[in-house]
């Protein structure tokens, strides 16, 4: 799923990629999916795009934005985003395909749930996308311990961790998957009250958020996730599906996976006491 670190990564992939290319052709909703969204009918993309020349790409927390001239190829969570050097082995299935005038192409594939939007600059209103466009990035100086306390008091205090990290679009593009290493980080357990924590823990979760972002951008991406070209990220998950059958890499303690808040968590009982 594209969090923070997996947009950061793709867009840097593919503005070395395919920014400057022109766009040939289009094929959107080749293989229905009814959980792929679009932005109006997708039979309208190869209209809009076609023709048009790829200028810069952008993270946007949760989203990868593509500006071509003013119009906007948006994707979100859950879209898997791929690169073919040229128009040969490419997947059967698909949701979107773009290719460009040298006969790459750009491959994007749904299996649980995500968008592939196209529009005119300024015409998606969705409030999560704008919030994403006006959210202060973790790994920006300007997200610092002033603001984070802001969104930490902003919250109740019987409130879960995870709750106030991960839900509501307070950090936009933090989300489920990379929570569990930030909390691992933190040793603070997802279902920690907002109320219980300590001022020494507080500080270690606001270090944790950047430090572990951070980490996992420098490396490109977790290694549950693939980036660009369908290679898994070089930073190594502590607590994931990958991993979470094996001891706590700190105590050896046999880590717990539970379901919360309409997802999985993941935490060592030792490490991270509720």
């Amino acid at each position: 799923m594209i969090e923070i670190p997996e947009c950061i990564t793709i867009a840097k992939q593919m503005n070395e990629t395919i920014a400057g290319k022109a766009i040939k052709k289009v094929i959107a909703n080749h293989s229905p999916h009814k959980f792929a969204f679009y932005f109006g009918e997708p039979d309208t993309y190869s209209k809009h795009l076609v023709g048009k020349r790829v200028d810069t790409i952008t993270p946007l927390a949760g989203y990868v934005e593509v500006s071509l001239g003013t119009t906007i190829m948006l994707f979100g969570d859950g879209v898997n985003i791929r690169y073919f050097p040229n128009n040969d082995s490419l997947p059967p299935k698909h949701q979107l395909l773009v290719e460009f005038d040298d006969l790459s192409v750009m491959v994007c594939t749904v299996q649980m749930y995500g968008g592939m939007w196209v529009f005119t600059d300024g015409e998606n209103d969705n409030p999560y996308y704008i919030a994403a466009k006006q959210a202060i990035s973790p790994l920006s100086d300007k997200f610092d311990k002033i603001y984070f306390m802001k969104l930490l008091n902003s919250v109740s205090g019987t409130s879960s961790v995870k709750a106030f990290l991960a839900t509501e679009q307070r950090i936009p593009g933090l989300g489920n998957g990379v929570l569990q290493d930030i909390l691992f980080n933190a040793r603070i357990n997802p279902k920690s009250k907002i109320k219980t924590l300590s001022d020494v823990q507080i500080d270690n979760l606001f270090e944790s958020v950047k430090y572990t972002l951070r980490s996992m951008a420098i490396l490109g991406g977790r290694d549950t996730e693939k980036d660009f070209f369908g290679n898994f990220g070089g930073y190594a998950t502590k607590l994931s599906n990958k991993t979470y059958k094996k001891p706590c890499p700190v105590c050896g303690r046999e880590i717990i996976r539970q379901p919360y808040l309409g997802g999985s968590i993941y935490f060592c009982p030792t490490c991270q006491p509720v």
